[in-house]
């Protein structure tokens, strides 16, 4: 009589779970069983109690995990153990708290949350409405000491100490200030615009755009008068609220913007120094003709 093995179901040993930072997991472990965990990317650390890495050294869990891989494998060592591990991964700390059991789970993989931005459309933003994001970004220092609450929800980050300038021939844009207002899915820029040459700078003020990465994203207002005078700064004020597809950007102020703006110098016209027409010659004076002698 032969045997007959069938595939069925998912078995309820191998599980998935999309990465969570505020989330613990509880991976059920068996001193009989190893259990492998599984990362999209290389661990970056393995930070725990109670653990070891050496069989030989008593412990409550063993882990077996090799410098650059993306998986880890445990196994208790002790009855009724309980620790938690955290993995450092992508600069973010996932908690695992592993639990002596006689029903372990024997693979888990960890998944990214997939992207929806593109599905999610966002809420319309009212140029009203960016006006007054505009205006709350201006106000920032004095609401931030005299009203608190009023910018609470407002995440905010200096470039002060971490310059990020497009310096190009003729003109320099530095960021100066970045204020993020998340349920309008905006960030508000305050840059500085430098005319490097001896010419008036001009630029289209509504022609700001964000680089993030490899994507770019154009400005939805800006505040800026267009115009650098020889040698000189001028402030600007601009917004980029959700992605060009409509969806959110759900952009983080920590990311690396670099601001792109077409700027040209004008070129002086032309002295003209207006000469004055020479005035006509005086005629000829006409010399009386002497008188004769009368006889």
């Amino acid at each position: 009589m032969g045997i007959c093995l069938i595939a069925g179901a998912k078995d309820k040993a191998i599980q998935d779970f999309v990465l969570d930072e505020q989330t613990v997991y509880v991976i059920p472990v068996s001193g009989f069983r190893v259990t492998t965990v599984s990362f999209p990317g290389p661990i970056a650390a393995i930070d725990a109690a109670q653990v070891t890495i050496d069989p030989q050294k008593p412990a409550a869990f063993l882990i077996a995990h090799t410098k650059g891989s993306s998986f880890f494998s445990v196994r208790a060592e002790a009855r009724k153990a309980v620790t938690n591990v955290n993995i450092r991964w992508n600069n973010k700390t996932y908690v695992i708290e592993l639990v002596e059991s006689d029903e372990p789970l024997l693979s888990v993989t960890f998944e990214i949350a997939p992207d929806n931005s593109a599905l999610v459309q966002a809420e319309p933003v009212t140029p009203s409405r960016l006006l007054a994001l505009l205006d709350k970004a201006k106000a920032y220092p004095l609401l931030k000491a005299y009203h608190s609450e009023a910018v609470a929800q407002v995440a905010y980050r200096n470039f002060e100490s971490e310059p990020r300038i497009l310096d190009c021939t003729n003109y320099a844009v530095e960021i100066k200030e970045v204020f993020r207002f998340n349920p309008e899915d905006t960030l508000v820029f305050r840059v500085g615009v430098t005319n490097k040459t001896a010419n008036e700078l001009r630029y289209a003020s509504n022609g700001f755009s964000l680089r993030v990465g490899e994507r770019t994203y154009p400005q939805s207002i800006s505040d800026a008068s267009g115009v650098v005078p020889p040698h000189a700064d001028a402030p600007a004020y601009f917004a980029v609220t959700g992605t060009p597809n409509g969806g959110r950007n759900d952009m983080s102020i920590k990311n690396d913007f670099f601001v792109i703006l077409d700027a040209h110098p004008i070129d002086p016209p032309p002295l003209i120094i207006s000469v004055p027409a020479s005035a006509p010659a005086p005629a000829p004076a006409v010399k009386p003709k002497p008188k004769g002698n009368r006889r």
